[in-house]
């Protein structure tokens, strides 16, 4: 399956985020699994897109194209973890997927009926307002997901005190590859980002948090 399905030109990305807004609203009463308000979520997530897209379609000046940027990464983020979290899965089925613009999977190697693999991760600072992820299975020495998984979920958040527990973590990515590297706006550097860790597999599901981590964004 491919991973980078989305498109990168953005009015391609407009119709395609908006696409999958309305198909979700239209259905979710027949699939009945997504709780209304990660719908309310996504359609408010494409709302904010939306508008910042547009200011950039007229004459404009450069601060709208950097907020219209910044509005895409932190939307698209939200759109792959709705994505990974609630499409790629029953009731949603292969041809859901299909008008939806969501690839499916050629085959499913394994059942993955349960998660049983712990992430162990370090932060590095490599660039300004970047974090940079690096994961691996706990207990290996070898960088490679477990074989078959979409890759491991990133949650975070730029906080003033640490959370108590990963729940308080909002922002979240699915990263099928390591190292991954978080970006932050200019306003966040200095202060502590906290960030934990779940291996997801095929089939959407979740395991073990890891413990939650910090670092000052550079």
């Amino acid at each position: 399956m491919t991973r980078n399905y989305i498109p990168r030109n953005d009015k391609e990305f407009e119709q395609f985020f908006r696409n999958i807004t309305d198909y979700v609203i239209d259905n979710n009463a027949r699939w009945k699994h997504i709780p209304k308000d990660d719908v309310d979520i996504l359609e408010d997530q494409f709302s904010q897109w939306n508008t910042a897209y547009e200011k950039t379609l007229v004459p404009h000046i450069p601060q709208l194209t950097a907020e219209k940027n910044r509005v895409r990464l932190s939307t698209e983020r939200a759109l792959r973890h709705f994505v990974n979290r609630f499409l790629r899965f029953e009731p949603v089925t292969d041809l859901d997927r299909d008008k939806m613009r969501i690839p499916n999977r050629d085959l499913i190697r394994t059942p993955h009926i349960d998660v049983t693999e712990v992430v162990e991760f370090e932060l590095k600072l490599r660039n300004i307002r970047e974090v940079l992820v690096n994961f691996w299975i706990k207990g290996q020495t070898h960088k490679a997901k477990p074989a078959g998984y979409d890759g491991a979920v990133i949650v975070w958040d730029v906080l003033d005190t640490p959370p108590a527990t990963v729940s308080d973590l909002t922002l979240h990515t699915m990263a099928s590859r390591t190292p991954h590297a978080l970006e932050f706006d200019e306003t966040e550097r200095g202060r502590t980002v906290y960030i934990a860790l779940s291996w997801q597999n095929e089939r959407g599901l979740i395991g073990q948090w890891s413990e939650i981590q910090n670092a000052v964004i550079p």
